[in-house]
């Protein structure tokens, strides 16, 4: 009884002593991973940072001759060194805005579609993988297509919007050829779409089954279960992904430099040609000369990330107060 008791105790400390060694380990690695996640963090900051200041250090010529009216400044002639970043704000904002307002809709309906059972699941499938497949295709090969498949499409009821439609003004234009506005904000929304309908369709997969099914027992419609039940549900994801995509829209370059007809002018008609700050940074930043010229184009780089950042910040900022909506 003794041996046996003596044997018990060695194999419970032994145990123990084990457990112990296992946990020490575990919390180590615990701590360890936790600290590598840190660093890693810190290092996306940085170079955000070390970028900023990088792009900083070429606008400041600019930003010390022109301040904040180069904001304004609609002027944009290198024989004299006159700069203003107006015209390329306008049409980054205002072309990213057609997009987003194409891709949410579009986009939204294709996450539905293939998230919920309307068609056999081979079928859905197939839609998101097609509809994904567009991410994959790069822009400038999208942006040929647009010159040479979809411009022809669309001049003709472009033509026939400035005829019997001029009388508003987004659609005041002499003869448009196509390479304009509204065909860069369709072309952008085309290629955003991907990215639009991905997340949403994994933002609407991940909500839990139980309140499909609890709707549907109350008795509501599939409709009526979409609408005021899944879409309330999954809707920071889906700001999320709109957010993301028009991120992507502001930023867009060659798809939209081939398309966009490349004008400095202002027109409020959609059927005009535009520019856009990618654009103009594709196109001159090569040639630029050092001075005010380069200067310019890295502060208009500036005003992109700023675009960029407080579009970010405005979705967290509709998310949250979304949030505390529904708390209340």
């Amino acid at each position: 009884m003794t041996n046996s008791s003596g044997i018990n105790n060695n194999h419970s400390s032994d145990e123990n002593l084990e457990l112990t060694v296992d946990n020490g380990i575990n919390s180590w690695v615990d701590q360890g991973f936790t600290w590598l996640i840190y660093l890693f963090a810190t290092i996306t900051v940085a170079i955000l940072f070390v970028m900023s200041w990088v792009i900083y250090k070429e606008a400041k010529p600019a930003i010390e001759q022109f301040g904040w009216g180069f904001l304004w400044g609609q002027d944009w002639d290198t024989g004299n060194q006159v700069f203003g970043a107006l015209p390329y704000i306008y049409g980054t904002l205002v072309s990213s805005a057609i997009a987003i307002l194409f891709a949410i809709p579009i986009g939204i309906a294709i996450a539905i579609v293939t998230s919920e059972n309307f068609l056999p699941i081979s079928v859905r499938i197939t839609l998101a993988f097609v509809v994904e497949l567009i991410a994959a295709i790069p822009s400038v090969i999208i942006g040929l297509w647009g010159i040479f498949v979809f411009i022809p499409v669309l001049e003709p009821l472009q033509k026939w919007l400035a005829i019997y439609f001029n009388w508003i003004p987004l659609f005041n234009s002499v003869d448009p050829i196509g390479t304009n506005m509204l065909t860069a904000g369709i072309v952008l929304a085309i290629m955003i779409l991907p990215t639009m309908a991905a997340i949403s369709r994994d933002v609407l997969l991940a909500i839990p089954k139980e309140l499909r099914s609890a709707s549907m027992a109350l008795g509501s419609t599939r409709w009526e279960t979409i609408f005021r039940v899944l879409l309330p549900a999954g809707f920071s994801g889906i700001v999320s992904a709109a957010m993301l995509a028009l991120g992507r829209a502001l930023g867009e370059t060659m798809a939209v430099t081939l398309v966009i007809g490349n004008s400095s002018q202002i027109s409020a008609s959609l059927l005009d040609p535009a520019y856009t700050i990618p654009s103009i940074l594709a196109n001159e930043f090569a040639e630029a000369e050092p001075g005010l010229h380069i200067g310019s184009l890295s502060y208009l780089g500036l005003i992109l990330f700023g675009l960029t950042l407080a579009v970010n910040i405005a979705a967290r900022l509709l998310v949250r107060w979304f949030s505390n909506k529904n708390k209340s």
